[in-house]
């Protein structure tokens, strides 16, 4: 059944309220059916992190957002009033250093602390070591697939359509990148630090040092987000949009 009550996220939220008002959607600031994410990329991750597991739909506010549906905001709301848009769920990553946890729906990112000075840590792949005894380098990048047209491709050069994709950052050695299975675990141990982990655009960082662990694994929810068009691989949707994006600022 269509949704009733909304929650409106993003600074200029105020700007959209009257087109949700006229379509007869009520604003909430609890317990919503669906939440508007209302600006561009960063907007939605955070609109995820305020509200796990709540169907999301972003609309874009005339910025960057390559979530964002070439639609109009009237026809992406007309269509979540009719009950009409595909809903597609997102795998999240959880990353758990001590007792701190982070979860994300982009990546999780290890990031040396010192500008002149490279991390040093070890990978083990579901209990088996991967990779050199010691990595030394900037650090790594755990991506999903709707988080791998971002800093992971850009490292990788290759996107992710299934599974969870592992890319080793500027490391003095090379060592292959690799894609896992949903279900696989990840635990780096801090050789030589300092470091520091971080997720999507979430200002809470964990500084990481020597005989620090990392576990990083599947998070037991997913994210929801409803989209005009129904897309078989998720990625596909964002590595199209962000294509088509960069051919338009071309001519």
């Amino acid at each position: 059944m269509p949704p009733s009550n909304v929650l409106v996220f993003g600074r200029r939220k105020a700007e959209i309220l009257p087109a949700i008002a006229e379509l007869g959607l009520r604003c909430v600031e609890e317990k919503p059916d669906v939440v508007i994410s209302y600006g561009g990329d960063g907007t939605l991750l955070g609109a995820e992190r305020e509200w796990p597991g709540v169907p999301k739909v972003a609309l874009r506010d005339s910025r960057r957002c390559h979530v964002c549906s070439h639609e109009s905001n009237e026809t992406i709301l007309r269509h979540l009033v009719e009950n009409t848009l595909k809903r597609t769920e997102f795998i999240k990553l959880r990353a758990t250093a001590g007792d701190r946890e982070l979860t994300c729906l982009n990546d999780i990112i290890l990031h040396k602390m010192n500008i002149n000075a490279g991390v040093r840590y070890s990978v083990w792949i579901d209990d088996e070591h991967y990779g050199h005894d010691e990595i030394v380098g900037d650090g790594l990048v755990v991506a999903t697939p709707f988080g791998s047209a971002a800093y992971y491709r850009s490292i990788t050069h290759s996107t992710l359509r299934v599974g969870i994709g592992l890319a080793f950052n500027n490391t003095i050695e090379p060592i292959n990148h690799l894609v896992l299975s949903e279900d696989s675990a990840i635990r780096v141990v801090i050789t030589r630090g300092p470091a520091q982990m971080a997720v999507d655009n979430n200002p809470d960082v964990i500084p990481v040092d020597r005989g620090d662990q990392i576990i990083i694994r599947r998070a037991g929810h997913n994210a929801v987000i409803l989209a005009y068009d129904w897309v078989r691989y998720p990625a596909d949707q964002f590595i199209f949009h962000q294509t088509r994006a960069e051919a338009e600022a071309d001519d």
